[in-house]
């Protein structure tokens, strides 16, 4: 059964999220606010927590297209090859902010990801989000809670969430009504930039 801890976006509560972060650390899923949909996340380097991600989303770990939630872009070079000044100057330009950006992956992946050539990277442009990836020490490995074919409604007020998966996850965070529009995915692994979905963040930063 899982717990709602309510937590303000404009003054993140330190002893909530200390109470947040000793779930992950536990290996807990927790849902929580972005810039856009609320996302379901775990510890990056609790592979407990991944298969009980990957067993509720329906999918094999191995195969799964998660974002990792950074603080910052100093993250970026534990889990990234070298970029080029271009690609740099894109990722400097919009985060933080509703992005997912594809990057070529590096050697330093945790282990359940150690395949991947590539790796989801999101910085969002709220407080609760950040402060809880900073006092984890370590990125949140993180899928939206939306389902295409699930009214917009549940996606976005936190007590509805609650109410259909406090079975399935151990925190569920209200920060206020959430937004039902996706990130925009970019892939940047590659030469040319390639729009993978275009979500809340403007395509002019390209």
């Amino acid at each position: 059964m899982a717990e709602l801890i309510k937590i303000y976006e404009e003054n993140p509560n330190p002893k909530e999220i200390a109470r947040v972060v000793d779930v992950l650390r536990k290996g807990g899923l927790i849902i929580y606010p972005t810039d856009t949909v609320y996302g379901l996340g775990c510890d990056i380097t609790n592979s407990r927590a991944l298969e009980r991600i990957a067993r509720i989303k329906g999918v094999k770990l191995a195969k799964a297209n998660w974002s990792f939630i950074c603080a910052d872009l100093s993250n970026l070079s534990d889990y990234v090859r070298q970029i080029e000044t271009s690609t740099f100057k894109i990722l400097k330009r919009s985060l933080p902010g509703p992005y997912t950006f594809i990057l070529p992956g590096n050697n330093n992946l945790p282990k359940d990801f150690k395949k991947k050539k590539t790796v989801g990277i999101r910085i969002p442009d709220n407080a609760i989000a950040k402060t809880l990836v900073e006092a984890l020490g370590n990125p949140i490995v993180s899928t939206s809670i939306r389902d295409d074919d699930d009214l917009l409604e549940y996606t976005t007020d936190p007590e509805l969430i609650f109410e259909k998966w406090e079975n399935l996850v151990d925190v569920v965070i209200d920060g206020g009504y959430g937004d039902n529009v996706a990130s925009t995915v970019i892939d940047l692994s590659g030469h040319e930039p390639i729009v993978v979905r275009e979500g809340k963040g403007s395509l002019d930063i390209l």
